[in-house]
């Protein structure tokens, strides 16, 4: 799963390179990953979460345990 964020499925995209003379050439956007630890303190235990910069200010908003069970409901293993 490389490449995709476990939070938002944000992945690469393909668009293009643009010239000055207007010759436009393919390339691929990726997200913004990063690769973060987080202590879940309702079970005690660090876990490791491949997310994009979205999938982290989702993290911010809903909050760790709500977003992790979101993720094992959906048959993300964590």
């Amino acid at each position: 799963m490389a490449r995709v964020c476990q939070v938002t499925g944000k992945k690469p995209i393909t668009g293009h390179h643009v010239s000055f003379s207007n010759i436009k050439t393919k390339r691929r956007f990726l997200p913004n990953l990063q690769k973060k630890r987080f202590f879940l303190a309702e079970e005690d235990k660090w876990i490791s979460l491949k997310v994009s910069a979205d999938g982290l200010r989702t993290i911010n908003k809903k909050g760790l345990y709500a977003v992790v069970k979101e993720l094992r409901a959906a048959g993300t293993e964590i």
